[in-house]
């Protein structure tokens, strides 16, 4: 059974390691709300998948992911990962963590680890969309549970015909399913960053589409205002899009945001 500690663990860490402070070129903001980190463990799938970590910073999330299961952890910040190794004797002795020390996007090609795992973590926001890419295109990846700025969050849960609606809603929903979990203030880390934040999760049951068409995607949300035939015949011949919107009955005034994922994959068979 978890337990959750009631004390404030980041001060108390700081006052034994007064080294360690926030680096905003690795855009550190370290999570201390205890309720949040719980509503993150309980929101975990139920699997005996593997986990991986990507920054886990003072460890406050690792603390609890390795008492579940086994944690490939990866640190860029050399000084985080000397305090993570330190910390973890134990677990990493007794193999329920590995902490891999660099960038974690140098060190993925087309598989992070070479086993089923789950994503879990609080993410840099500045390298955070392209890692949720990237765990959405590895197949070795099955779910995603992750803290991010709650617009970019929107924008992977959106749903047609929400303003958030875009390419990131599209790619989501080609591979799975997507929902916000809890939203953050930002008063739940130190130091606290100027936005809001959300935790979300993303379930995969399919593998990411291929590259062509979210170039589709890219070039149908350029300029999300103008609509979608506009966007469109930048890039594709007009009369193939003329003949595809009235085979899908399309609208030649349909915004981006308002065509479902269906549509798109649609669209897209029928442009190739």
């Amino acid at each position: 059974m978890l337990t959750y500690p009631k004390y404030n663990y980041y001060k108390l860490l700081l006052m034994n390691t007064k080294a360690i402070v926030a680096k905003k070129r690795y855009g550190q903001n370290f999570l201390k709300d205890q309720s949040v980190l719980r509503k993150i463990v309980e929101a975990m799938p139920k699997n005996d998948h593997k986990i991986v970590e990507i920054g886990p910073g003072l460890g406050d999330l690792t603390k609890y992911l390795v008492d579940v299961k086994s944690v490939e952890a990866f640190e860029v910040d050399t000084d985080l990962c000397k305090l993570l190794q330190s910390k973890f004797k134990e677990e990493i002795v007794t193999k329920r963590l590995h902490i891999n020390c660099g960038d974690v996007l140098k060190a993925w090609k087309s598989e992070l680890i070479d086993k089923p795992y789950d994503l879990v973590a609080n993410l840099p926001y500045y390298i955070a969309t392209n890692i949720i890419l990237k765990a959405l295109a590895d197949p070795m990846c099955k779910n995603i549970l992750v803290m991010v700025q709650l617009e970019v969050a929107e924008k992977f849960c959106a749903n047609e015909g929400e303003k958030a609606f875009g390419s990131l809603s599209v790619i989501t929903q080609s591979v799975g399913d997507a929902r916000i979990v809890v939203q953050v203030p930002p008063t739940a880390f130190e130091p606290p960053p100027k936005i809001d934040s959300a935790v979300f999760l993303i379930k995969k049951n399919r593998d990411r589409d291929d590259e062509d068409f979210e170039g589709l995607l890219r070039v149908a949300f350029k300029q999300p205002r103008k609509t979608l035939m506009k966007n469109l015949s930048q890039t594709y011949k007009k009369d193939a899009l003329l003949e595809a919107f009235l085979e899908l009955s399309l609208s030649q005034t349909v915004r981006p945001h308002q065509v479902s994922t269906d549509y798109y994959h649609q669209l897209y068979k029928k442009l190739i």
